[in-house]
């Protein structure tokens, strides 16, 4: 599959079940714990409603009615500033590997500076290398410690951008 085949675009409601299906698939894929991930969160379900504040947005990757993957942004939860997170970035395999990952990357830091955040954060896990090579390559730096509460605690890898 090339990029060509795949739209990148905004949330909407009939896209829930889809993309909360195929995070948790991910999830289960990489050995993630089901508690203290993105597994576990009730708002996987309802995902485009989560999504309507102002400064937040999510974005799905759709081939032929099927969705593969997403990712989005909001403000940092628990955290005083002016500080946004990466949430939920999960592609299903047939989405690697072809420029995928950049090209969401690059619209999630656009509306982040959009949105006039000053830093964009993200928590991650060790056995996810290749997305935590396209963070450093974008320019995240790891930090020593979490930022905010996101309630992801098995999440164990922070990182950090400034805007």
């Amino acid at each position: 599959m090339t990029l060509n085949n795949f739209i990148i675009r905004e949330i909407i409601a009939e896209d829930n079940p889809k993309i909360a299906k195929a995070i948790r698939s991910i999830l289960i894929e990489f050995g993630a714990p089901k508690v203290g991930t993105a597994y576990a969160d009730t708002a996987l379900d309802t995902l485009s409603e989560n999504y309507t504040n102002k400064k937040s947005i999510y974005f799905v990757i759709e081939k032929n009615s099927e969705i593969f993957g997403g990712a989005g942004i909001k403000k940092l939860d628990n955290y005083n500033g002016n500080v946004c997170e990466l949430q939920k970035m999960y592609f299903k395999p047939e989405a690697r590997g072809i420029g995928l990952g950049s090209k969401m990357m690059d619209i999630c830091l656009q509306k982040a500076k959009e949105f006039g955040f000053e830093s964009f954060y993200l928590e991650t896990l060790p056995y996810m290398e290749e997305a935590r090579k396209l963070y450093r390559k974008t320019g995240f730096k790891d930090l020593d410690a979490p930022m905010g509460d996101t309630g992801h605690y098995s999440c164990n890898l922070w990182m950090l951008k400034n805007l």
